[in-house]
């Protein structure tokens, strides 16, 4: 297999790590192959590939959702500098819901992040002019965007930054809080 994997702590959401192929002109990898992907049990089909540009470090992208019919699975990798990324359980009923895992990615090492649907994602960059490239299963709606505070005490992640010090979006700034949640999942 041309892949490694490995579940965190709540199991579904998995870090992949493909192969390199390396020699004096640099490397090879293939970062998705569909059937590789299935024997390491990653099998959402994946429709689009968005990419975002974070300027300054400490920028934070999250903790967002995309709300049922549109709920969406992430195969997330970092093409320049490095990230950590979060992923928070919301699947009514489990018995990790409001639990969180995280896990540093960068592009040097070239490992990858699977959150399958029904969790909150987000991440912060690590270093300046950082490049997040990832894949989606489902397209994205503007109706059934949401957000929670990416800082909400009620979840604790330790993000290694504070709150001052890291770079938000209006519209992560006024994510609802955990508490105030309802889940969709």
């Amino acid at each position: 297999m041309s892949v490694q994997s490995k579940s965190l702590a709540i199991q579904d959401v998995k870090i992949v790590i493909p192969a390199r192929h390396s020699d004096a002109r640099g490397f090879f990898s293939e970062t998705y192959n569909a059937a590789t992907f299935g024997e390491a049990g990653i099998s959402a089909a994946f429709i689009q590939d968005n990419q975002s540009l974070s300027r300054h470090k400490g920028t934070v992208r999250g903790l967002h959702y995309q709300a049922p019919p549109f709920a969406q699975s992430k195969l997330v990798r970092v093409l320049r500098g490095a990230i950590v990324d979060v992923a928070v359980d919301v699947r009514r009923g489990s018995p990790t819901y409001g639990k969180w895992v995280k896990a540093e990615l960068s592009a040097e090492e070239g490992e990858q992040i699977f959150v399958p649907r029904g969790f909150l994602h987000g991440f912060i960059t690590l270093e300046p002019d950082t490049l997040v490239f990832y894949k989606v299963d489902n397209p994205y709606s503007r109706e059934a965007d949401g957000a929670v505070f990416w800082n909400d005490p009620d979840l604790a992640i330790d993000w290694g930054i504070a709150e001052t010090d890291a770079h938000v979006s209006e519209k992560d700034r006024c994510a609802v809080k955990f508490s105030d949640f309802v889940t969709p999942f």
